[in-house]
């Protein structure tokens, strides 16, 4: 099975049932596994957190051949935690690790204007550094012409309102979506 890392930071949920969504729609592609793995808060050595996916090493970087990033809108930005772990990554950068595998960004946000968009685009560039294949959400998905809830075609989002936590069937669709193209991606690449 070819793993596809699935590497989140998740404060109060969303961004972790994003993360879900997007390893069902790895797993759709037959030979992909999804391996879901989150970051330390900044200041702990915890290896696990309670009631969160194993923490991630720098090994999941190495064995993975493609990689889903994603993080809570932060001032239009990521999340401190999963920054810090990504500037601990100069190794991998130093040795190539990353290069030329496929890459996909997700993020969550309570607010429509709070910087979702932002939040994808600056994600994107530490994985263009370490010479990363950005896919995205491509407009031949229909649910990107009629959502009114997350999802852009920079990556799959959720919009938190305060009055439902869950994510909304549109939001479920693009990121299997993201998910699947990241797998065909990533697959197509291997051969």
């Amino acid at each position: 099975m070819h793993k596809i890392l699935v590497l989140y930071y998740s404060r109060h949920g969303n961004t972790r049932q994003l993360a879900r969504h997007i390893g069902r729609g790895i797993e759709q592609v037959s030979g992909c596994e999804a391996v879901l793995r989150t970051v330390a808060e900044i200041g702990t050595n915890d290896l696990q957190q309670s009631n969160l996916d194993p923490i991630v090493n720098h090994d999941d970087l190495k064995q993975c051949i493609g990689l889903a990033m994603g993080s809570p809108v932060r001032f239009g930005n990521m999340a401190a935690p999963l920054k810090h772990f990504i500037d601990s990554t100069s190794q991998e950068w130093l040795s190539g690790t990353l290069i030329d595998k496929p890459a996909c960004v997700f993020t969550s946000s309570s607010s429509m204007h709070g910087g979702q968009e932002t939040t994808l685009q600056s994600m994107m560039l530490p994985l263009l550094h370490h010479g990363m294949l950005i896919v995205g959400i491509p407009y031949s998905e229909p649910t990107l012409h009629t959502t009114q809830h997350g999802g852009t075609p920079y990556g799959a989002s959720h919009l938190n309102t305060g009055t439902n936590k869950q994510l909304h069937s549109d939001e479920i669709e693009l990121a299997q979506a993201l998910g699947k193209r990241l797998a065909l991606t990533a697959m197509q690449l291997q051969r």
